[in-house]
């Protein structure tokens, strides 16, 4: 009888590539999938505490997360206004709603090709 290892290399598994992709200036990291997502949130809701909420992180964390890619790009990416009436206290800066979106483009090219040429290889 064989062996349970035996039996376990006989199974064959199926294969899923995988890619992780950032952006980062001068070897920092300084843009990846998870601010685009915090940004996106944050652009729906007008508010940084909301965003936070909605993407199950905590305020200090998302507002660090945008601080230090701001610092590391050098621009500024969320006006915020402290204080005042209503909940639409923050906004994305036109260059930010940029930096999404073509974000989001590149990285799905990027899967998509990765996809591509998974199939070519591993069909």
């Amino acid at each position: 009888m064989p062996s349970h290892a035996a039996r376990r290399l006989r199974t064959p598994r199926t294969l899923t590539p995988r890619v992780k992709v950032w952006l980062e200036a001068e070897g920092r990291y300084a843009f990846g999938f998870g601010l685009a997502q915090i940004l996106e949130a944050l652009d729906r809701a007008g508010s940084i505490k909301q965003a936070a909420a909605d993407v199950g992180k905590s305020y200090r964390h998302v507002w660090a997360r945008i601080k230090q890619a701001e610092r590391v790009l050098g621009r500024q990416l969320v006006a915020a206004r402290v204080g005042g009436r209503g909940t639409r206290r923050s906004s994305l800066t036109p260059e930010a709603r940029r930096l999404v979106h073509d974000f989001l483009a590149f990285r799905a090219r990027v899967t998509g090709l990765l996809s591509e040429e998974f199939d070519r290889h591993f069909a």
